[in-house]
């Protein structure tokens, strides 16, 4: 893996106001807008695993392929695309409820409705489901699993609606707007998916305002970060066996991490070579499947972060 061509670290000190997330760069200009810059780093666990190449380049064509596929649904951040790896998104107020949608009773983290399901929970997030459910079934209906929106780096923590609306965090208008959205974004997202031989089991949404109060889709939508696809083919014979699908995400890495460890608990241990290329076909397996599109890496400059730099350089500070 050459290291000139992973993308770990994008730090460009032209720009200004940066803000530096687990997954993205983040750099607000004076006009409103937002420079978003996804890396390769890969985060699960509240914690950085390791860099997977193209990973960025692939998080964000893929997610621009959905907010044009779901334009029509709601509004969403997206201004410009200067560079495979960036776009230039609308600065919002990010509502503080990460919003999940779920389609079937799957999972690995700690608030997955699956590990919870396992531990005896029948009741969560608002939601009561049924006994004698198996792991990776579907669920009767698509279910909302909303988590606090941890800002600091601090863990997420699972919500209701009711809790939502007593703590302050959405107005009753809000919450039923976001829900609306977050079930039509979700059941557009299935239909597309089926489409291409995918099931999208499920994913996480994130909104926020505008300065009239408008409420927009911002960061990613449907990618492999942000989402759990199975290949469809393999899904019976797979639940049958109580087997987990075949996947277009990073779980398998978790599940690589899980195995050798208790993730929130014991240091990581060092995700080899091997699994780091995996992981790099399978985003990109995974760009071609969900968009019908081949990909190409875009091999400009010395590095990608010269080649972000060169593409970012008309908003670098006067």
């Amino acid at each position: 893996m050459s290291e000139l061509r992973v993308l770990s670290d994008a730090f460009i000190p032209e720009l200004p106001n940066r803000y530096k997330g687990k997954v993205r760069e983040n750099y607000d200009l004076p006009d409103g807008n937002r420079i978003i810059i996804a890396t390769d780093r890969l985060s699960a666990f509240d914690v950085i695993l390791t860099s997977i190449p193209n990973k960025g380049h692939v998080l964000t064509q893929t997610a621009r392929y959905w907010f044009e596929e779901t334009a029509d649904i709601c509004p969403n951040h997206v201004v410009s695309y200067p560079d495979p790896n960036v776009v230039i998104g609308k600065r919002l107020d990010i509502l503080p409820v990460e919003v999940v949608v779920r389609g079937y009773l799957a999972g690995t983290t700690s608030t997955s409705i699956l590990t919870k399901y396992r531990n005896g929970e029948r009741e969560m997030y608002g939601i009561t489901l049924p006994d004698g459910l198996s792991d990776n079934e579907k669920l009767p209906q698509p279910i909302i699993t909303p988590t606090s929106k941890a800002f600091d780096g601090g863990h997420d923590e699972p919500l209701s609606a009711e809790a939502i609306l007593e703590q302050g965090l959405l107005t009753k208008e809000q919450l039923d707007t976001v829900w609306q959205y977050a079930l039509a974004l979700f059941a557009r997202g299935q239909q597309r998916a089926a489409e291409r031989g995918l099931i999208l089991v499920d994913t996480k949404y994130e909104f926020g305002t505008d300065e009239n109060g408008t409420i927009i889709l911002a960061d990613e939508i449907h990618t492999p970060d942000s989402s759990r696809y199975w290949i469809a083919d393999s899904y019976q014979e797979s639940f049958e066996r109580g087997e987990r699908p075949k996947s277009f995400d990073k779980d398998f890495v978790r599940a690589w991490v899980t195995a050798r460890c208790d993730p929130y608990k014991d240091p990581i241990p060092e995700i080899p070579a091997e699994l780091i290329e995996q992981t790099s076909a399978v985003y990109i397996e995974a760009f071609e499947k969900i968009t019908g599109k081949r990909f190409v890496p875009d091999l400009s400059g010395a590095t990608v972060l010269d080649r972000i730099r060169s593409n970012l350089e008309p908003y670098f500070s006067k």
